[in-house]
This record gives C-alpha cells, structure tokens and sequence, in this order.
C-alpha cells in the first residue's frame, strides 16, 4: 500500500474515532456537566443532532467522509451508516431497522432525561442546603 493511501487510510480510522467519540458524548456526556457546567449547551446539542439523525433516518456526515476517504485509500466503502457498521455488529447482528433507529434515539434521550434529571436535583438539593 502505497504511502498517500496509508495516509487516507489513518485519516479514515481518525473519522471512526472521533464518531465513536461524538456517541460516547452523546449518551454519557451529561456527566461531564456536573464537573464543567459549561458544557451543557454543547452537550445538548450533540443530543438534539443525534436523535434528529436517527429520528429521520438521516445519515450523519461522517459516515460519507469516511466512506470517501477508504475509497481514496482503495478500500470499498460501506452503504449503511457509522451505526450500522460499527456499533450494531456488535449490539445487534442482524442489523439497523427503522424500528431500531427510532429505539436507539429515543434511548438517546431517556439516558440523558434521566442523567440530567438526577444531576438538576442534586444542583437544588446543594442550593437549598
């Protein structure tokens, strides 16, 4: 494999990483708002786009860019999406349904009603004292 090719081949796996990053975010990073308050906004938003993507069945726009960089790199692309792909094999072999994607953006936000729910209460119960 030639040199650009390894290089389109590890901006590729970066593109992974950062989505697996973004998930992670999405799902737990209402944690992260008890130490840094400030990040609730960002925090927020990630949800919002997360569950808008699998609530209409969008495809996020690192799925393409990673797509386009494997095919840069000579490696085939894949047609389904980053969840589909990487996180269902492992999950749910059979695969991404519209059933599921509906499931998974509706966990999405029960996760997070309930991190943020716990963590307002613990924020009124510390004013209140």
């Amino acid at each position: 494999m030639s040199a650009v090719a390894n290089m389109y081949r590890l901006l590729a796996d970066l593109v992974v990483l950062t989505h697996v990053g973004f998930v992670v975010f999405v799902v737990l990073g209402g944690f992260l708002v008890l130490r840094w308050r400030g990040a609730m906004w960002i925090h927020l938003l990630a949800v919002i786009w997360a569950a808008a993507v699998e609530f209409f069945g969008w495809v996020c726009p690192l799925t393409p860019l990673e797509n386009w960089l494997r095919v840069k790199a000579g490696e085939a692309a894949y047609s389904s999406d980053f969840v589909a792909r990487y996180l269902l094999p492992v999950l749910y072999p059979e695969g991404l349904t519209r059933a599921l994607q509906l499931a998974l953006g509706v966990f999405v936000i029960v996760v997070n009603l309930a991190i943020y729910g716990w963590m307002f209460r613990s924020w009124t119960r510390t004013k209140s004292n």
